[in-house]
């Protein structure tokens, strides 16, 4: 309460069951949600309360940020433009990098037009609540990411969910929009918590039968899918019919920020008008050098979605021989839906002490309130630290 006036509402009232649920499960060990790591000492490895892990929840799916060349651009980025843009792009924050980067990408998904923002959060926001206005209607993915549904509630567009990975039920509702506004399908590539992947090449179809733009997301699945790591509309064989193409650098490229792409050079007028991107400072040189270096070794190095396909295939055959049921076939990303929160946040715990870490996820942050142990499988794994992660999940009580 405040003691200077009793008349005020306690604002943080309203967060006093999150904090009663918050307390709840940090009295069975560790605070799973934004713990920290000491030290992080490779793609795989880290220092929590002086002892050394393994990490298998970190989306670093390429390992790549320990790279050498990706570490070295980043330093000499620092070096030769400071640390940050300090400005807008519309101002003073577009480098020649940007721009560079910008090309690659173009390059990179054989797109015509290339935006990037500072993150990959802000990529989806950006786009989607300025590609879809007043009259338009959009069309989302029920199990969206949070970035989508807030892309859409900035939007003034009319909002309509469909049923997960359904082209079906996509179909019906799209064939009963008014004739008026333009059509947005927005789906995900790869889904960010149970791990399954969209039918791309059947929702190209439906929406193009039906006169609508299709928008993927491809934030987990750029660098796992497809030919060096162009994500999965390129496995599929679709990527050139995608109509916008969004990810992050924060995962397989090895930094931070995000990118919206397009076979429709008009993308590039949203540079004027998408709030967004107007109002929000470029990111830094070295975030924008990494992100360069690790497309380059996506591009012309060793090919790392070849390695990461095999440790996950590794790690789902194991987990399954010890009890384990995947919410997905071998993917980058494995969830393993546990009965109830408690039994997950006790397992979780017992990984931790066993040198393994893995993610927590809960309701409401999980599809059909389902509570989950997340596991996130990179090319740098070693095939003993997948026999490692293995053989603690075999040890749990």
């Amino acid at each position: 309460m405040f003691d200077s006036d009793a008349k005020k509402s306690d604002i943080f009232e309203k967060f006093e069951k999150v904090g009663q649920r918050a307390e709840a499960v940090l009295s069975l060990g560790k605070l799973p949600f934004g713990m920290t790591f000491d030290k992080i000492l490779s793609p795989t490895r880290a220092l929590v309360d002086g002892r050394e892990i393994i990490l298998a929840g970190t989306n670093n799916y390429l390992g790549l940020t320990f790279s050498e060349a990706v570490k070295s651009a980043a330093i000499d980025a620092i070096a030769r433009q400071g640390t940050a843009t300090t400005g807008s792009r519309l101002a003073n924050g577009t480098f020649r990098e940007h721009i560079d980067l910008e090309e690659d990408l173009k390059t990179f998904f054989r797109a015509k037009s290339a935006v990037v923002f500072t993150t990959g959060y802000q990529a989806n926001l950006a786009a989607i609540s300025t590609l879809a206005g007043r009259g338009d209607h959009l069309l989302i993915d029920a199990d969206s990411h949070a970035c989508i549904y807030d892309g859409c509630r900035l939007s003034d567009a009319e909002t309509i969910r469909f049923r997960h990975n359904s082209p079906e039920d996509l179909a019906k509702r799209l064939a009963r929009l008014p004739d008026e506004g333009a059509r947005l399908v927005v789906v995900e590539g790869l889904y960010s918590m149970l791990g399954d992947v969209a039918p791309l090449d059947e929702f190209v179809a439906v929406a193009h039968e039906h006169g609508a733009y299709l928008y993927v997301d491809e934030a987990h699945s750029v660098g796992c899918y497809g030919d060096r790591g162009r994500g999965l509309a390129d496995a599929l064989g679709v990527l050139d019919k995608i109509d916008f193409l969004s990810g992050t650098f924060s995962k397989s490229f090895a930094s931070i920020g995000g990118f919206c792409v397009s076979r429709h050079s008009g993308l590039d007028l949203m540079r004027l008008v998408s709030r967004p991107y107007l109002f929000t400072a470029s990111g830094s040189p070295s975030n924008v050098a990494a992100a360069r270096a690790a497309m380059g070794e996506m591009m012309h190095g060793p090919d790392l979605s070849r390695e990461l396909m095999a440790r996950a295939h590794q790690l789902h055959a194991g987990l399954a021989a010890a009890g384990f049921a995947a919410a997905s076939p071998p993917g980058p990303i494995i969830a393993l839906p546990r009965p109830d929160e408690l039994t997950a946040v006790r397992e979780w715990n017992q990984l931790l002490a066993a040198g393994i870490y893995v993610n927590l996820a809960v309701p409401p942050a999980t599809p059909h309130a389902k509570s989950l142990l997340r596991l996130s499988v990179s090319a740098a794994h070693s095939a003993e630290e997948i026999d490692a992660i293995i053989s603690a999940f075999r040890d749990l009580t």
